[in-house]
């Protein structure tokens, strides 16, 4: 385990028993135990950090039976299992849950839906900690040293509230700890302000340093890029134009910050990525045994894979994409092409790859007589519902339907994944260098001016091509909005910002895999129906 891990995971344990939201702060600490130093610090903030990666803190048995409130599941299923990135299809009943990822594929999700509910929990939770946190340094006991810990939480707290207002759009407004009253639901475009004035009074105390001490953490650079992001989404946020403000926050980045685009794109994914990335701004640590939610190991693949990519446990088969996203990977040579599983499958030495099995359970169709086949693993690009099932998203459970969807193997299958919870060791990327420059491309091709940085004037097509450059793929040239779309289709893949893209593009309503909605309104999700009954001063989202 990496040296950085077992810090955060000493954080997130340490933090396990300071989660409950309705003890006064001052009944809590006491001189004897008031934090005052370095450590003590760390560690009461070790609640958010472990909120924004798990909300489980150390659940084994939760994560065994593949639920969690964290980033890399509930959180990152909600935001990709809308869009045409990702997909769970049943399999003979298997993997359907009572509907709720076909809900998700078909954008008929209900204000009951599980996602909606434990979205909203694990996001107000952590906004929640941060103001309990911010509380507590803000004591004059708390001594000179308590400001950048000050800054930190109050980026935690505006990157929770930019998560939980891009989902839900107009939400309530959680700005102290203790909240004395129920808070009532605020427009979008205040909550929009809110954001922006907590992550510019965070910036003069973050650190500016990029190491192993400030993985994980917010610094000066992950302000710019939250910014970023908020400036770029606000012409549909509040309907007002803020390219020039993104590509400002874009420069405050290339500009300054230490970061470059590594050499090798498959590194930044890795199992064994971490703080020598030179492209992440703010990546979420996971690790196999004391920090899980990297699903993607255990979720996507087969076990036809197990012994070719030495995995220690039985795979799921349930996590793919669908034809219309895997066609964005059709650059020659470009190296993202391979961080997905399609057609044939061969071992290291070029054999095919054979799996074990029996005829009829390779093939429910089959109608001959029985017998043992080592069959050639072909992964199909397609997902054909079983006859009668349309309604269920049925690809059937035979082998063929479980390698039915294109594999994912851009988080790269790592061999010293947990065997019980099966759960891997790749860190999950927020920000990155790479979306920033893509975001700058965009901001610049609607209607921001290109700048010149280091000596360099950032056209479109030169920010673009910086990606394709590290991709081995073809340069562009004349580069459109729907260009930058698609590039950022191929770059960001499974990185949980797909969703936000569509619906700036208008997009989100397309019709795309078993989807037809096109209702405009399902670019908001609906406030749970549990809370508005705990709190009569939430506002329902139209068409819920």
């Amino acid at each position: 385990m990496k040296h950085y891990k077992i810090f955060f995971g000493m954080l997130v344990l340490a933090a396990a028993s300071c989660t409950k939201l309705d003890v006064d702060v001052k009944s809590r600490y006491t001189s004897g135990n008031f934090p005052n130093n370095s450590s003590s610090y760390a560690a009461m903030m070790g609640a958010v950090y472990g909120q924004l990666a798990n909300s489980t803190l150390g659940d084994s048995k939760y994560w065994m039976n593949g639920s969690g409130y964290s980033y890399g599941v509930d959180y990152w299923l909600f935001q990709e299992l809308c869009t045409d990135e990702a997909i769970i299809p049943a399999r003979d009943g298997n993997y359907d849950d009572g509907g709720k990822y076909r809900f998700m594929h078909l954008h008929t999700w209900t204000k009951d839906h599980p996602y909606v509910i434990s979205t909203w929990q694990w996001g107000f939770t952590g906004i929640n900690l941060a103001n309990q946190a911010i509380n507590v340094l803000n004591s004059p006991n708390a001594g000179a040293t308590a400001g950048t810990s000050i800054a930190q939480m109050k980026a935690m707290k505006g990157l929770f509230t930019f998560l939980m207002m891009d989902l839900y759009g107009n939400i309530p407004i959680l700005d102290t700890f203790p909240q004395v009253t129920q808070p009532a639901t605020r427009p979008r475009a205040e909550v929009f302000d809110y954001i922006e004035r907590t992550m510019k009074s965070a910036l003069p105390g973050l650190p500016a340093n990029v190491d192993g001490n400030s993985y994980g953490k917010p610094t000066k650079w992950m302000a710019f890029a939250l910014l970023e992001k908020l400036y770029l989404n606000a012409q549909y946020y509040v309907g007002t134009d803020r390219n020039a403000d993104a590509v400002a926050m874009a420069d405050s980045i290339l500009s300054n910050a230490p970061y470059t685009l590594d050499a090798n794109y498959n590194d930044v994914f890795a199992p064994t990525n971490g703080p020598q990335v030179k492209e992440t701004i703010l990546a979420i640590p996971y690790d196999a045994n004391s920090i899980p939610g990297d699903h993607f190991e255990r979720f996507g693949l087969h076990a036809c894979f197990v012994k070719k990519y030495s995995i220690p446990f039985g795979p799921s088969v349930a996590l793919s994409t669908i034809p219309d996203f895997h066609a964005y990977f059709n650059l020659n040579n470009d190296v993202r092409n391979a961080t997905w599983l399609s057609g044939p499958q061969y071992n290291w030495d070029g054999s095919p790859l054979l799996y074990a099995t029996t005829k009829k359970a390779l093939d429910a169709t089959y109608t001959g007589p029985d017998g043992p086949v080592n069959w050639p693993v072909v992964v199909s690009d397609t997902l054909k519902l079983k006859p009668g099932f349309p309604d269920k998203l049925d690809v059937g459970n035979d082998v063929l339907g479980q390698l039915m969807g294109a594999r994912s193997i851009k988080y790269y299958p790592d061999p010293n994944a947990n065997p019980s919870s099966r759960f891997a060791s790749n860190d999950i990327p927020v920000f990155r260098l790479a979306d920033v420059i893509l975001m700058k491309a965009e901001a610049i091709l609607r209607g921001a001016a290109a700048t010149t940085v280091k000596g360099e004037l950032q056209t479109p097509d030169v920010l673009v091509n910086k990606i394709r450059t590290r991709a081995h793929a073809d340069p562009v040239s004349n580069v459109d909005l729907q260009g930058v779309l698609d590039e950022r289709a191929r770059e960001l893949a499974w990185e949980g910002w797909r969703r936000n893209d569509l619906i700036r593009y208008g997009q989100f309503e397309n019709k795309w895999g078993f989807k037809t909605d096109a209702n405009v309104l399902k670019r908001v999700m609906p406030v749970p129906a549990t809370e508005i009954a705990l709190n009569p001063k939430l506002v329902q989202n139209e068409g819920y």
